[in-house]
């Protein structure tokens, strides 16, 4: 064995070693988070791991950007065999190929040649994005530009050395056909045999370093991401972050409620923090950022990540009787999670809209770490907007964010004869109609109409009028779990009490937590949105819409709980289409790219008061369509919406109308269509 063979041995042994013990040190890092089983559904992880993260199904929701990446990535992986074989041969001595693979090895190898030369010009395209055209998403601290720099310019040596190399070598002995590495043949060309085994030398020696090099600073860049992208991807929530964990307030030993620090966030978010790619995806979406404010979905995953590396490596020290510099402890215990590193405004700017989480390429959950870190604020620390104080003490006092008496909650229905629960409990449904179906006065005419919409299909359905509580969404979503807790029980109580089996409600914010956060508190129910089951009845002849006619331009608006988080799209447009003669316009950012409100996560009930309002910039978006009514599927989007056409000045032209509004209009004008044909024939 030669003096070079042992120098490369003994640099690749250290290599591979250092880069053992960071892996071996984040993950305890990761691991000081709470504990949370996240190796359910094995299958459908793997599945998941495969189409977002080997086949990069989110990246290539950009279609630009998208394109180049999922090149990029899969030039690395082709990219893997030339490198193994570059180290084989620096190990032994000799050369070394993976020729024995037959023709699989050619189409590898021509594989690595087309993408090495495709990524010196996408790293140059990169590059002029980041710093040319200043593509706003890219565009971070000093400290970001520095890394991304530092990464790409690697990456750049990395695959021309490997082409100049691959070069030399046919310059040398013409090893390789040009079939299979026409790239490398071109840069043979110029390349004269005398001059070709020191340049083989030098860029052999170039690529390896740098493939050690850049493998060893990834755990400290940002793009670490390409080490825990897979993982983190394979440990998301399936098929979206659509339920917040509950807490268990009667367990042992429990002191602290939501999350202070890093220890109080569970190990995902931890590892969401080092797998996030600083692409700014979630920042672009975010509607809070789009309209001015100052939540960023992007910093607050960043900056968690920043309080880990500054607070693991203590924390972890002195959890396992290490010894630990009692200066930098106390600097480090000084500083809080909240305030020092996340400006605790932008938590409460959020709407919880999950458009940040949807857009990820890593499948990073944005929205359970900012509504954990509300639950400190709010159970820890007293620390919350004044606005939210008084929904908190109406749903405490009233089981409602408004000040109404309970007792009114059935108020809605007089005249209608629709029965309670109390009164008869046989049900084909039950109906629950949510705080704002029972109390606002808009939102009333919604709770009437899919009211009357059930008795024309015959359906048996029951409310339990006074006995209904608020689910304890706006709680949650707010932060205060305690207060949640209390109502999701009592509502839990009185549901198995009737044995109800299936329910139905207007508010899409009420059907995300009956289906998937009240199984954990016992309530394991059916549970469908109003336009789901106005679908079926329409598909099923028991509300006749055949003969109905609309002559509308309706601009429709998803929700982001019934959109995002419910993943239904199709049943409100189906009831919309079913109605003859009315047009459905789609505005720009529609389905799972549906621009938010600006109502959820319990900003409902705090006012805006930094940039333009989320609700006239989607309101902006729709009537940019010329429609003479815009249809939504929820109260609160019915409220906000309401409120940005009358300031733009559009009531009188521009409708707001629920999906079961426009149908009972439809069927109602197609009934006194059909009796004045009657009248006629009469006569």
């Amino acid at each position: 064995m030669g003096v070079e063979t042992i120098i490369f041995t003994i640099i690749v042994i250290a290599a591979f070693a250092f880069f053992g013990y960071n892996l071996w040190r984040i993950y305890h890092y990761v691991m000081l988070g709470k504990p949370e089983n996240r190796w359910d559904q094995i299958g459908q992880r793997l599945k998941q791991m495969i189409q977002i993260g080997l086949f990069q199904k989110k990246i290539l929701r950009d279609k630009g950007a998208g394109i180049v990446h999922v090149l990029i990535f899969w030039g690395f992986l082709a990219l893997l065999m030339p490198a193994a074989e570059a180290i084989l041969e620096g190990l032994s001595g000799h050369r070394w190929n993976f020729s024995f693979l037959g023709p699989l090895y050619s189409v590898l190898t021509l594989l690595a040649d087309f993408f090495a030369a495709f990524i010196v010009f996408a790293v140059i395209g990169a590059l002029w994005r980041r710093f040319v055209l200043k593509v706003p998403r890219l565009q971070g601290s000093r400290e970001e530009q520095i890394d991304a720099t530092v990464v790409l310019a690697a990456i750049f040596v990395i695959v021309t050395s490997l082409l100049l190399m691959n070069a030399a070598r046919i310059t040398m002995d013409a090893e390789y056909a040009w079939a299979v590495r026409p790239f490398s043949h071109l840069l043979a060309a110029v390349i004269s045999p005398a001059a070709a085994p020191t340049l083989f030398h030098i860029t052999w020696w170039i690529h390896i370093l740098m493939i050690l090099a850049f493998m060893n600073y990834l755990p400290y860049s940002k793009h670490f991401h390409v080490v825990t992208s897979l993982p983190n991807v394979f440990f998301a929530e399936i098929p979206f972050p659509n339920r917040l964990k509950p807490i268990d307030f009667e367990a042992e030993g429990v002191e602290k409620f939501g999350a202070l620090d890093i220890e109080d966030l569970t190990w995902k978010t931890l590892l969401d923090g080092y797998t996030c790619t600083h692409c700014g995806r979630c920042t672009s979406v975010c509607p809070a950022n789009t309209t001015g404010k100052l939540l960023d979905p992007r910093a607050i995953i960043v900056q968690i990540n920043q309080r880990t590396r500054e607070r693991a490596p203590l924390l972890w020290a002195k959890q396992n009787g290490k010894a630990v510099d009692e200066q930098a402890w106390a600097a480090v215990e000084a500083k809080h999670l909240v305030s020092d590193y996340i400006p605790s405004e932008a938590l409460w700017q959020c709407t919880t809209c999950g458009a940040c989480m949807q857009e990820c390429p890593v499948a990073i959950e944005h929205v359970p770490a900012i509504v954990e870190l509300r639950r400190g604020q709010v159970m820890m620390e007293a620390n919350f907007p004044y606005e939210a104080q008084t929904a908190l003490n109406n749903l405490e006092n009233n089981f409602t964010p408004w000040n109404f008496s309970p007792e009114e909650r059935a108020d809605w229905a007089e005249g209608l004869g629709v029965k309670t629960a109390a009164e008869d409990p046989q049900m084909e449904v039950l109906f629950w109609v949510g705080c704002a179906g029972s109390y606002d006065a808009r939102a009333k005419k919604v709770s009437q109409a899919f009211a009357k919409l059930l008795q024309r299909a015959g359906v048996e359905f029951r409310i339990l009028g006074t006995e209904e509580r608020c689910t304890g969404d706006p709680a949650r979503r707010i932060g205060n779990e305690y207060l949640a807790d209390m109502l999701i029980k009592m509502n839990v109580e009185t549901l198995n009490q009737y044995n109800v089996k299936k329910i139905v409600t207007i508010c899409p914010h009420c059907y995300n937590t009956l289906k998937n956060e009240y199984p954990a508190f016992g309530g394991n129910y059916e549970v469908l949105h109003h336009t789901q089951l106005l679908q079926q009845l329409v598909a099923q002849g028991r509300l006749p819409v055949s003969a109905a006619q609309l002559d509308e331009t309706i601009a429709y608006h998803d929700s982001c709980y019934l959109g995002r988080y419910g993943q239904e799209y199709e049943a409100p447009r189906q009831v919309l289409q079913s109605v003859a003669g009315s047009a459905v316009a789609e505005p720009q950012r529609t389905r799972d790219r549906s621009f938010c409100c600006g109502a959820g996560g319990g900003r409902m009930f705090m006012e805006e008061t930094e940039g333009k309002r989320v609700n006239i910039e989607r309101t902006e978006e729709l009537l940019a369509l010329n429609p003479s009514a815009i249809a939504v599927n929820c109260p609160f989007c019915m409220t906000m919406l309401t409120d940005g056409v009358k300031a733009k000045e559009k009531a009188e032209t521009v409708k707001v109308q629920d999906v079961a509004e426009i149908l009972l209009t439809a069927i109602e004008q197609s009934d006194n269509g059909a009796g004045a044909s009657e009248e006629r024939e009469k006569a």
